[in-house]
C-alpha cells in the first residue's frame, strides 16, 4: 500500500466514525427529521410556485409554506377533539337512557339467543344481572367517566403533552430549512454520490416516485375507508356517521387495528341491543368491504404509481412497520426502490457474456466506459 493509499484509508475510517457519532447525536430526533423530509419532498412543488410568486424570496416562501403546512396538521386534529368531546357528552346521554330502560337486560337476552355462545352467556348474565341494579349503576357511572375523562383528556393533550408539541415545533424547524436550502442541499448531496450521472438521476428518480405514491396510496385508502365507514353507519341509522368517519380516516393509517377499532365495538354493542341483524351486517361489511379496502387500494395505488411488484411491496411495507414503526410504511418501498435501481444498473452495466457488449468508439477512435451497455 502506497502512502497516497494509506492516508486514503486512514481517511474513510475517520470519515465513517464520524458519520457514526454524527448519526448517534441526531438519533432521538431521527423520525421526525425523516418526516420533515418526506413532507418538504412532497410539498417542495407548491414552494417552487409560492418562490416566483414572492419574487423569488426564498425565506418569506419557506415561512408561508412552513405555516401552512403547520395549519393543514393542526386544524383537523383541534377539529376531531372538539367534535370528539361534544359526541362524548351525547353518548353518555344515549348509554343512560338505554340503561335505564333496562336495555341491559334486553342485551342480555338478546345474546343469549347468539347460536354456539348463546348458552354460555345465558348462565353468566343470569348471575352478573341482578335485582338491585348494580351493574346497570356501574355502566352509567362507568358511561359517565369515560366522557369525563374523554373532556380531561382533550384538555391534558392541548395543555401537557410538551412532548409531542416539542416534536411538532421541531418538524416545522426543519421542515423551514429544508425548504429553503432543500434545494442547495440536494445539489450538494447529488453531487457527492460517486456515480455517474444517468445512474444517480435513475435512483433519485425511483426514490422520488416512490415516496409520492407511498402518501398517495396511504391518504386515499384511509380516506375511503372512513367515508365506507361513515356511509354504512348512515345506512344503518347508527350514531354519530361523520364523526366516526372522520375518526375512522385517522385510525385507518394505523399499522394494528385500524377502522376496526371503531365499527367493531359498535358491532359489538348492535349485538348486545338485540339489533342483530345490523350487526351482523356491520360485521360482514367491516371484515370485507371495509376491511380489504386498506389492502386492495393502497398496494393497487402505490404499486401502480411506483412500479414496484405488488408482492414485493406488501412484504418491505409490514416488515418496515415491524422493524422501524410507522416510518417503516415509507422506508420499506423506498429501500425496495433503491434496490430495483440498482439492479437495473447493474443489468445495464454489468453484461452476462462478451455475446452483450457493444463497444462504441468515441470521435478519437477510442472506447469509453459510457458506450459499453446491454443489448436489451
Amino acid at each position: 500500500m502506497t502512502q497516497q493509499q494509506g492516508y486514503s484509508v486512514a481517511f474513510l475510517i475517520i470519515f465513517i466514525l464520524l458519520l457514526a457519532e454524527l448519526g448517534i447525536v441526531v438519533s432521538p430526533f431521527l423520525p421526525t427529521i425523516l418526516w420533515a423530509i418526506i413532507l418538504a419532498q412532497l410539498a417542495y412543488p407548491i414552494y417552487t410556485k409560492v418562490l416566483r410568486r414572492l419574487q423569488g424570496r426564498e425565506t418569506l416562501a419557506a415561512i408561508v409554506l412552513t405555516l401552512g403546512v403547520m395549519l393543514l396538521a393542526v386544524a383537523p386534529a383541534v377539529a376531531v377533539i372538539i367534535m370528539g368531546v361534544q359526541e362524548s357528552l351525547e353518548a353518555y346521554k344515549e348509554i343512560s337512557t338505554w340503561v335505564e330502560v333496562g336495555g341491559l337486560r334486553q342485551a342480555g337476552e338478546s345474546l343469549s339467543k347468539l347460536p354456539g355462545i348463546g348458552r354460555f352467556i345465558q348462565p353468566l348474565m343470569g348471575r352478573v344481572i341482578v335485582s338491585n341494579g348494580t351493574v346497570e349503576l356501574s355502566i352509567l357511572e362507568g358511561s359517565k367517566w369515560l366522557s369525563t375523562y374523554l373532556m380531561t383528556q382533550a384538555g391534558d393533550l392541548a395543555k401537557n403533552a410538551i412532548l409531542l408539541t416539542a416534536n411538532f415545533f421541531i418538524l416545522l424547524f426543519t421542515l423551514f430549512f429544508l425548504f429553503r436550502d432543500g434545494r442547495r442541499l440536494y445539489a450538494r448531496l447529488y453531487e457527492a454520490v460517486p456515480l455517474e450521472t444517468t445512474h444517480k438521476s435513475s435512483i433519485f428518480h425511483h426514490l422520488s416516485r416512490t415516496t409520492t405514491a407511498v402518501v398517495r396510496g396511504t391518504l386515499l385508502a384511509a380516506l375511503a375507508q372512513g367515508i365506507l365507514v361513515g356511509l354504512t353507519f348512515a345506512l344503518l341509522g347508527l350514531p354519530f356517521p361523520a364523526f366516526l368517519g372522520a375518526v375512522s380516516v385517522l385510525l385507518a393509517l394505523l399499522p394494528v387495528g385500524g377502522t376496526a377499532l371503531v365499527w367493531g365495538p359498535m358491532a359489538i354493542w348492535l349485538l348486545a341491543t338485540g339489533s342483530i341483524l345490523k350487526g351482523g351486517i356491520l360485521i360482514v361489511l367491516g371484515a370485507t368491504l371495509i376491511g380489504l379496502m386498506d389492502n386492495v387500494l393502497y398496494y393497487w395505488i402505490t404499486g401502480s404509481s411506483a412500479r414496484l411488484p405488488v408482492l414485493c411491496l406488501f412484504f418491505v411495507s409490514v416488515g418496515g412497520m415491524a422493524y422501524f414503526g410507522f416510518i417503516g410504511l415509507f422506508l420499506g418501498p423506498m429501500l425496495l426502490a433503491g434496490v430495483i435501481a440498482a439492479f437495473e444498473i447493474y443489468e445495464e452495466d454489468f453484461p452476462k457474456d462478451e455475446s452483450d457488449l457493444l463497444v462504441k468508439t468515441n470521435s478519437q477512435g477510442r472506447p469509453t466506459k459510457a458506450d459499453i451497455h446491454v443489448q436489451g
